[in-house]
C-alpha cells in the first residue's frame, strides 16, 4: 500500500493527499503532521516505514466538505486520491493486489463548486497573470458560475486589477519576474499563446476568437496557464466555462487597493463585510444578484450609456413600489441555478441541482410572464425579459422525471418520480413487494420462535439477517432450528435463514437494478440540462441583474436617495450629500441626524482645501464623495438631495493609513507611496481625495511635502480633489491657485466647550481646535494647562518670526520652478552600467574588476 501512496504522493506535489481507505480519507508523514494540527484531530501511528512509525490521521467521507473547507481556508492545496475499483474486482485480480487509486481531483482556493465550500454572495475567482514581451495579460474564471474574463493590463494598472478581482486563489507561471504577492508559480509550458488560442477555439467550437474581441498575446497566454491549472485540478476534465469576455482598463473606473481599503467598498478594514459600503447597501434577496452587486461596487462603470441603462431600470422598480415588491418577492423564490450548473459541468452534481434547475427555470418563466405585462419598459429590461425564457421544454423533462424534493446523496436512489419510467416502477414494485415480505417473515420467525424481540436487521456486510438477544440465542443454535449462526456481539446474535436469504435475494436484485436505472436516467437528465448550459448561465446572469436593480430601488425608496445625472465635463454637483455607512451607523445607534454638506468642484474650481478641527468630519466628508462617485458609476441612486457628476476614470484615495511592517515600511513611508502612486497616475477626469497629507514627519518636512503636493495636483495633474490638511499655512496658495478654493468644518466653542457642528463652510477655519478636542479626549488637566502655556509662547515667537510659512510669500509657482541641477558625470556608473554581465567570459569578467579597482582609486 506504501507503494502506492508514495506515487500517488509524488503525483500530488505540494499538495495535501486526502488517501481514501473504505469510509475514510487518511494523510500519512508531514500531510498528516500538518492536516492534524489545522484540523484539531488527533495524530497516531500506525506500522512501520523505514523502521520509523508512520504518522496519520484520517477524517470521514460523508464529512469531508467540512474538513477540506478548514484545510482551504488554511491556505493549503488538497489532492483525492479516490478508489477506483471495487475490492472485489482487486480480489479478481489475484495474488495480494490492492484497490486501485488515482488523483480524480485537485481541491484548490479558485476551483471550489460545492455549497459547503463557498460564500453564497460572494464571488470565487481563480486568476491566472502572464507577462508577454513587456505586456501583461490576465484571465479571471469563476468555475462555480462559468464566468470567464480575460484582460489587457498596463503594468502600472496591474494592481488595481487584481485588487478589483479580490482573487480567491492567483496563478503566474514558473520564472515570472516580480510576481504579484501571494501567487502560486506553476509550469511556464501551460502558459503559451500560440496553444491557448488553439484551445480556445476548440474549446468554444469556433474558427477564430476576434468576436470575443480579439485577444493580444498576453491575455492568451493568461487563459492558456489558466485552462492548464483547471485541466490539472480536474485531472482532464474542464469545469464549465462561458465565452470569454474582454475586458478593457477603459471599461470600468480604476481604483487601486490602497483606495478600496480605504474606502471599505466590499469590506471592512477590520475584515468581513459588515460596515462596507456594499453591506450597508445590500438589499439584494438572491446569492447570484448579491454576487452581482459586488462586482458593480468592485468595478463602476466608465460607460455613460451602460450606467443611464442600469439607472433606467433601477428608476423603474423605485418609482413603482407594488412592482418591486412582487418581483423582489418572486426573486425570493429561486435557487442559485448558476451554481447548480457549475456543479453538473464539473462532474461534482447530484440530482437535487437538477431539482434546482427545474425549479429556478420555472420560476424564470413566471417572473418573465409578470414584467412583460408592465408598461414603460426600460431598454435593459427588455434585453434581459428574452433570456428568462426558452427552457420549457427542459422544465418539463425535469418535472416529470424528479420527484419534488430530490436528494443530494444519488447513491441510495429515490430521485425519479413514479410514473416516468414504467420498467423502474415494476422493479420498486418487486423491491416493496420483497420487503412486505419479509415484514411477514418476521412475524412468522417470532411467533415460530416464541422471541418477541426477534428482528430482521439489514446492513452492508451480512445483508439481511435475524438478530435476537444473547439470551435468547440457544434455541436457534440447534442444528434442527432452520436457523444458521452468522455473528456474535456483545448482547446480540445474528442468524440466516434459507427463506430470508430466498427473499432477501429478490430484494436486493430488484433494488439493484433499480438503482442502475435511475443513475441511467440521473446520466441522461444531466447530459440534456448541459445542452442548454450556455442559455442557462444567461437566465441566471439576468436574474441577478434584476436582484441588483429592485435591489438598489429597494435602498434608495428606503434612504430618499437621488438619481445621479452624468455629464461628460469634468464637474462634481452635490447638494445635500450623505456618507452612507456613517448615516446607517447614526440611525442604528439612535444617535440623531446625520448633518448633509454640499460640493461643488468644476475645471475653475477643481481643487478644495478643507481645514477644521479633528473629529469635525473632514474624513467623513472626503470619504463620502469618493463614495458617491462609486455608486453613480455603479448604476445606483446616491445617498443626496442632487448629484450632477462627471465621469471619474481613475478614483483615489490617501486617507488615514498604517504601516506594513512585513514589507519594511512605516506609516508615513506607505503614505507616500500611495501619494506619489496618485501623482503619477491621476489624470484630468480623475477624482483624488487626500486627508493630513505630510504628517508623522518633521512639521517643516510634512508642510513642505503637503505644499508641493497641493501645487502638483493643481497644476500637472489637473484633477478633482478634495484636501483636507491641519497645516494651515496652505491657505496661502489660494492666493496663487487659480482652481483652488478654501473651505473648513465649523466648530465653536460654548462656555468653554467645543461643539463641533460638522457643517462645512466657505473660507479657512479660524484656528486647529487642537487643544479643546484634547480636552473631550479626557486629557488630564495638569498636561492641558502645560499645553496652553508652550502654545502661548510658540504663537508669540511666530508672531515676530513670520511663523513656519515665512519666506514662502516669494516661493516661484510649481509650474515655473527652477529644474533641478544637473548631476555631475560620474564614468564608474557609467562604466558599470555599460558592461553586459550576461556577455562576459570569466577572464573579461577579471579585467572589470581591476579596471574598476583603478578608477574608484582615481587611476583609470
Amino acid at each position: 500500500m506504501m507503494v502506492q501512496y508514495h506515487a500517488l504522493k509524488a503525483e500530488a506535489g505540494d499538495c495535501l493527499l486526502f488517501y481514501r481507505m473504505g469510509d475514510f480519507f487518511e494523510l500519512f508523514f508531514d500531510d498528516a503532521r500538518i492536516a492534524a494540527a489545522c484540523l484539531d484531530i488527533a495524530l497516531t501511528a500506525r506500522g512501520e516505514h523505514g523502521g520509523v512509525a508512520v504518522p496519520m490521521c484520517g477524517v470521514p467521507c460523508h464529512s469531508a466538505d467540512a474538513y477540506l473547507a478548514r484545510l482551504i481556508r488554511a491556505g493549503h492545496r488538497v489532492a483525492i486520491a479516490e478508489q477506483i475499483e471495487s475490492p472485489a474486482a482487486a480480489k479478481a485480480r489475484g495474488g495480494k493486489s490492492i484497490v486501485q487509486r488515482a488523483i480524480v481531483r485537485v481541491v484548490t482556493a479558485g476551483t471550489l463548486t460545492e455549497e459547503a465550500l463557498l460564500d453564497a454572495r460572494s464571488q470565487n475567482w481563480l486568476v491566472a497573470v502572464a507577462c508577454v514581451g513587456g505586456a501583461a495579460g490576465l484571465a479571471a474564471a469563476d468555475i462555480s458560475t462559468g464566468r470567464f474574463e480575460l484582460a489587457a493590463v498596463a503594468p502600472g494598472a496591474l494592481d488595481a486589477e487584481l485588487a478589483r478581482l479580490s482573487a480567491a486563489e492567483l496563478i503566474v507561471a514558473e520564472g515570472m519576474e516580480m510576481p504579484p504577492p501571494g501567487a502560486h508559480a506553476c509550469p511556464a509550458a501551460g502558459f503559451d499563446s500560440v496553444a491557448a488560442e488553439r484551445r480556445l477555439k476548440a474549446l468554444f467550437g469556433v474558427a477564430t476568437l476576434d468576436g470575443y474581441g480579439g485577444f493580444g498575446r498576453a491575455e492568451l497566454a493568461a487563459a492558456g496557464g489558466l485552462l492548464a491549472y483547471l485541466d490539472t485540478a480536474g485531472q482532464g476534465k474542464l469545469p464549465f466555462l462561458q465565452p470569454p469576455e474582454r475586458r478593457g482598463s477603459g471599461d470600468h473606473m480604476m481604483i487601486d487597493a490602497a483606495t478600496r481599503e480605504s474606502l471599505e467598498l466590499t469590506a471592512a478594514q477590520g475584515g468581513g463585510r459588515k460596515g462596507s459600503l456594499l453591506d450597508t447597501i445590500d438589499r439584494t434577496v438572491t446569492g447570484a444578484g448579491a454576487r452581482a452587486l459586488a462586482a458593480d461596487i468592485g468595478a463602476p462603470l466608465a460607460d455613460r450609456a451602460t450606467v443611464e441603462a442600469r439607472l433606467d431600470l433601477v428608476a423603474r422598480f423605485e418609482g413603482d413600489g407594488a412592482l418591486r415588491d412582487a418581483t423582489r418577492a418572486a426573486l425570493r423564490q429561486l435557487p442559485d441555478i448558476g451554481r447548480a450548473l457549475g456543479r453538473l459541468v464539473a462532474g461534482r452534481g447530484s440530482p437535487r441541482d437538477l431539482g434546482l434547475l427545474r425549479d429556478g427555470l420555472r420560476e424564470a418563466a413566471r417572473l418573465h410572464d409578470r414584467l412583460a405585462g408592465i408598461a414603460d419598459r426600460p431598454a435593459m429590461l427588455a434585453g434581459l425579459l428574452p433570456r428568462l425564457q426558452g427552457h420549457g421544454a427542459l422544465s418539463d423533462l425535469l418535472g416529470r422525471a424528479l420527484v419534488p424534493a430530490p436528494p443530494i446523496d444519488a447513491a441510495q436512489g429515490g430521485y425519479i418520480a413514479e410514473g416516468y419510467d414504467a420498467a423502474l416502477d415494476t422493479l420498486r414494485a418487486t423491491g416493496g413487494e420483497g420487503r412486505r415480505a419479509i415484514a411477514a417473515l418476521e412475524a412468522r420467525f417470532r411467533e415460530r420462535t416464541g422471541i418477541a424481540g426477534l428482528k430482521i436487521r439489514h446492513n452492508n456486510v451480512l445483508g439481511y439477517h435475524v438478530e435476537v438477544a444473547a439470551r435468547h440465542a440457544d434455541p436457534l443454535m440447534a442444528a434442527d432450528s432452520g436457523f444458521t449462526h452468522r455473528q456474535t456481539l456483545a448482547g446480540v446474535v445474528r442468524f440466516n435463514a434459507a427463506e430470508l436469504h430466498e427473499q432477501a435475494m429478490r430484494v436486493g436484485q430488484a433494488s439493484g437494478h433499480a438503482l442502475a436505472a435511475e443513475a441511467a436516467h440521473l446520466e441522461d437528465l444531466t447530459a440534456t440540462a448541459l445542452e442548454r448550459a450556455t442559455q442557462i448561465a444567461a437566465t441566471a446572469d439576468a436574474l441577478a441583474r434584476l436582484d441588483v436593480a429592485a435591489a438598489l430601488a429597494e435602498r434608495a425608496a428606503e434612504g430618499g436617495w437621488c438619481r445621479p445625472v452624468l455629464v461628460e465635463h469634468a464637474c462634481f454637483d452635490i447638494a445635500g450629500g450623505r456618507h452612507p455607512v456613517v448615516e446607517a451607523a447614526v440611525a442604528a445607534a439612535g444617535g440623531g441626524r446625520f448633518v448633509a454638506n454640499d460640493l461643488s468642484l468644476s475645471e475653475s474650481e477643481r481643487l478644495w482645501l478643507v481645514t477644521g478641527p479633528n473629529m469635525g468630519g473632514k474624513s467623513t466628508f472626503l470619504r463620502q464623495n469618493a463614495l458617491i462617485a462609486v455608486l453613480a458609476q455603479a448604476g445606483s441612486y446616491v445617498p443626496a438631495a442632487s448629484a450632477t457628476l462627471g465621469l471619474v476614470d481613475r478614483l483615489f484615495s490617501r486617507v488615514g493609513a498604517s504601516d506594513n511592517l512585513a514589507r519594511g515600511r512605516s506609516t508615513f513611508m506607505v503614505e507616500m507611496v500611495e501619494t506619489a502612486a496618485i501623482l503619477a497616475q491621476a489624470t484630468p477626469r480623475s477624482f483624488v481625495i487626500l486627508d493630513e497629507v505630510g504628517r508623522g514627519t518633521s512639521t517643516y518636512d510634512g508642510l513642505a511635502i503637503a505644499w508641493a503636493v497641493v501645487e502638483a495636483v493643481h497644476d500637472r495633474n489637473r484633477c478633482r480633489c478634495l484636501f483636507a490638511t491641519h497645516y494651515h499655512e496652505l491657505t496661502r496658495l489660494a492666493e496663487r491657485l487659480d482652481g483652488l478654493t478654501l473651505h473648513h468644518v465649523r466648530a465653536r466653542e460654548w462656555k468653554g466647550e467645543l461643539v463641533l457642528l460638522h457643517e462645512l463652510a466657505r473660507g479657512p477655519a479660524d484656528r486647529s481646535y487642537g487643544l479643546a478636542v484634547a480636552k473631550l479626549a479626557g486629557m488630564p488637566p495638569a498636561v492641558l494647562a502645560r499645553a496652553k502655556d508652550v502654545l502661548k509662547r510658540l504663537e508669540a515667537g511666530r508672531a515676530a518670526t513670520g511663523g513656519l510659512a515665512a519666506g514662502l510669500d516669494d516661493l516661484p509657482l510649481f509650474a515655473v520652478a527652477p529644474a533641478a541641477a544637473p548631476q555631475p558625470a560620474d564614468p564608474l556608473r557609467a562604466e558599470i552600467e555599460a558592461v553586459d554581465a550576461d556577455a562576459l567570459t570569466p577572464r573579461a569578467a577579471l579585467d572589470l574588476v581591476y579596471r574598476l579597482k583603478r578608477m574608484s582609486d582615481g587611476a583609470g
